[in-house]
């Protein structure tokens, strides 16, 4: 079979096509011809070698996709040949919470990812998708959208009626302002670009705000809200945002830490947190169980994922690139 692997060395230009044995399941094991997938800012770090430089090489990258059942192992009853299911990101958190054991499971990374023809995966790693969604479409979901369900949902207890303040027009930022819509909250949306944040009011935000032209956007936020600050902050700056999303926040809000696109170890006033009793927490995608209680919501919903471009397999290194520029606005696809 095609694949993509990381060889010999780290960066986009040892991302080299190769060819690897079609994978024959074991007991409880499922191979997925896979239809298509997309890129995390994460799979960028990792082909950089910036994620993790002691992950083994070669590497198959990428931890998101969707496919087809095509060979079941001996054992499996969870999925029958035929269905369409995407991997989830931890192999191996099912449900409950994050332990060390199951953080160790992530798929393009400690596990072969899923930039491949075929991928082998357990039984118990799969979730099946939203039949309305494309391909593509429903490829998106794994890492971004579930990190964002968890931050608002698993995580905490988004109600109708509260104020999400979320960062960029990412994936998990964008999966944010639909699923907080969905659910009858109000969300703002800040970034750089005017005509990024034109498209994230057609999605549904209550308010925008250019951080250039206005850096000190906490003020704005916390006017939105009659001057009591934000109910949640979904955090994917780090160092040059954490300080003013604190700020934002209300007295006894949160604050979801997902990501550090600006960068870590800022000089950090805990004092905020303290007197504010702001509940900071990080959130490293979700289970299982949590991917499949989105999908019921999307489904009955009919939310759509915001797909930007859509690579073919073998110019993944130019998907990579054009994430790295910073130009898109939602989710980099890739057909197989």
């Amino acid at each position: 079979m095609k694949a993509f692997a990381l060889q010999g060395s780290f960066g986009l230009d040892a991302l080299r096509p190769t060819e690897l044995p079609d994978p024959e399941p074991g007991p409880g094991q499922i191979v997925l011809k896979m239809k298509a997938a997309s890129l995390n800012f994460r799979d960028l770090l990792v082909a950089k070698g910036l994620y993790n430089p002691k992950f083994s090489l070669p590497l198959v990258p990428l931890s998101d996709g969707v496919g087809e059942v095509v060979a079941v192992g001996e054992g499996v009853t969870r999925v029958k040949l035929g269905d369409r299911v995407s991997p989830i990101f931890n192999q191996r958190w099912i449900d409950g919470e994050l332990s060390a054991a199951k953080a160790r499971g992530a798929l393009g990374g400690e596990l072969p990812g899923v930039l491949s023809e075929r991928v082998l995966v357990d039984q118990e790693g799969v979730v099946a998708v939203p039949p309305h969604l494309t391909d593509e479409e429903a490829a998106s979901l794994p890492c971004a959208a579930v990190t964002a369900w968890n931050a608002l949902f698993a995580a905490s207890h988004l109600k109708a009626g509260e104020t999400v303040l979320v960062q960029g027009t990412g994936g998990v930022s964008l999966f944010a302002l639909q699923l907080a819509r969905l659910a009858g909250a109000r969300v703002i949306v800040t970034s750089s670009s005017d005509e990024k944040l034109e498209r994230a009011r057609a999605l549904g935000a209550s308010a925008t705000i250019n951080y250039r032209t206005t850096p000190e956007w906490d003020a704005p936020a916390i006017s939105f809200t009659g001057g009591v600050g934000v109910d949640h902050v979904v955090e994917v700056g780090g160092a040059g945002t954490i300080v003013r999303s604190l700020r934002a926040v209300r007295i006894g809000g949160r604050v979801s830490v997902i990501g550090v696109l600006s960068g870590g170890a800022p000089e950090l006033n805990l004092f905020p947190i303290l007197m504010k009793q702001v509940q900071a927490q990080g959130i490293f995608v979700g289970s299982r169980a949590m991917f499949e209680d989105m999908n019921r919501a999307i489904a009955a919903g009919e939310l759509r994922p915001v797909i930007d471009r859509v690579f073919p397999f073998g110019e993944v290194r130019e998907a990579l690139r054009h994430m790295e520029s910073g130009g898109h606005f939602g989710k980099i696809a890739i057909r197989f």
